[in-house]
């Protein structure tokens, strides 16, 4: 259910609906605009027969519509304004398309260091790397764990770059809360209920990379975890779904981002690495992500992807990265966007 208030409803007027949603034990969700206020109604109880009636007669209310998609919060009912989630000195979700780039995992200081100076003279304004990292076999490299977070705190501090890293059990989120401007969720946790929530609850933004056999419905309700929690700033990242073709390490489904799109007012970024598994590939599906609309891509860069600890074959080489950052200002220009590029404030 949504209480849309009327232009210019006083704070008291506001204020009073959230208390007597609290009242009845429901969450109240606030989405202010330009011209209005608009509040969510939620609660893990179906909501009183009577509910919108009651509501209709407060002051300030315009009307009370009930939503009847399961995905409320990421849905644009609750939210009729694309959310913008700042970070450092950019936004995130505007009118600029943001890359993330930099090696799978942490491997060493040197490595991490010199990943971060290249990208960032590309143009990059965030730098990816696991410190904690899912592998599919046990016996592969899995990082450094906490060193791995202390060398990213390094390079953050030597670049200016935000940081985004994997999290990937709840109790590791107070910890790697210390190191990262960004929660990443992987595709093996996205569904990981408990993780969400506590993700929620940590306040930073999340990254929430869609599941390899994930429907979009079910992608955003994994998102409605953590607007559960109060937490406005979550982004999509479409990385591609399993399906019958081998050619690729997995299927890119550039349709997402036009979908997401439609039913939800949260940025969406591409991973074309991990879609395509494959370097040749990298470039071609990261200019068709830009091109889709995509807020932003993730790309993963390595010093030496042959000597990679993990996924070499689908990272980029410093010169390759620097080779494709115009050629997406190109494609982005083309559809009425720019690549957010330059040196941060902050260095």
């Amino acid at each position: 259910m949504i209480v849309v208030m009327q232009p210019g409803s006083s704070r008291a007027q506001i204020d009073a609906v959230v208390g007597r949603v609290q009242e009845l034990g429901l969450e109240a969700h606030l989405s202010t605009g330009e011209e209005r206020t608009i509040i969510g109604v939620v609660g893990t109880t179906p909501l009183p027969p009577t509910l919108d009636e009651m509501l209709e007669v407060f002051g300030g209310v315009e009307q009370v519509l009930r939503v009847t998609k399961k995905y409320k919060l990421s849905g644009w009912d609750f939210h009729p304004e694309k959310t913008r989630i700042p970070v450092l000195d950019f936004v995130i979700g505007g009118d600029e398309v943001v890359v993330i780039a930099g090696p799978c995992s942490v491997e060493s200081e040197e490595q991490t260091i010199r990943t971060a100076r290249a990208v960032r003279a590309a143009g990059a304004r965030i730098l990816r790397g696991g410190a904690y990292k899912p592998r599919t076999s046990p016996y592969e490299f899995r990082g450094l764990g906490k060193s791995g977070l202390e060398i990213l705190a390094n390079a953050r501090a030597e670049t200016g770059l935000a940081i985004i890293t994997e999290v990937m059990t709840p109790a590791d989120v107070a910890h790697v809360y210390d190191y990262t401007d960004i929660f990443q969720i992987g595709a093996r946790n996205c569904q990981n209920y408990n993780l969400l929530e506590e993700v929620g609850r940590a306040g930073k933004p999340v990254m929430l990379k869609r599941g390899m056999s994930m429907m979009i419905e079910e992608w955003l309700l994994a998102a409605e975890y953590v607007l559960a929690q109060n937490n406005p700033h979550v982004i999509f990242c479409e990385r591609g779904i399993r399906t019958f073709e081998t050619q690729t390490r997995n299927t890119f489904d550039i349709a997402a981002v036009p979908v997401v799109q439609k039913l939800s007012h949260l940025p969406i970024f591409v991973d074309p690495s991990h879609a395509a598994g494959k370097r040749p590939f990298v470039g071609p599906l990261a200019l068709a992500g830009v091109a889709a609309g995509a807020d932003g891509l993730m790309i993963e860069v390595h010093p030496a992807p042959d000597q990679a600890l993990s996924d070499g074959n689908q990272s980029l080489d410093f010169a390759e990265f620097e080779d494709l950052m115009p050629r997406l200002a190109t494609v982005a220009s083309a559809v009425g966007r720019n690549v957010l590029t330059g040196a941060p404030a902050s260095v």
